[in-house]
């Protein structure tokens, strides 16, 4: 099967390069205050977009378009499920 390219869903071979790094990145987030994750969270992956992309417009429409896909998956892998759990412990609206 053909690799398709810019889906969240690399081999897990490719995953490995990110895992330490990851791990050391989400246990300083997981360590701080509540009130503070959130925008320590924006400031790293503004920071990884700002490195990663460069400063022209297709570029950074291409930007807006991963942190968009994101949202969505991350609602449809996470959102999405709790609030069906949610929906059978205490009924549907």
């Amino acid at each position: 099967m053909k690799e398709v390219r810019g889906v969240p869903y690399i081999k897990p071979e490719r995953r490995k390069k990110y895992e330490k790094v990851l791990g050391e990145l989400i246990s300083i987030l997981k360590s701080l205050p509540v009130e503070q994750v959130d925008g320590e969270l924006n400031y790293v992956i503004t920071k990884i977009l700002k490195e990663v992309y460069p400063l022209r417009y297709f570029h950074i429409n291409r930007a807006m378009g991963v942190l968009e896909c994101i949202k969505q998956e991350f609602y449809r892998r996470v959102a999405a499920p709790y609030e069906d759990i949610k929906i059978k412990e205490s009924g549907d609206v």
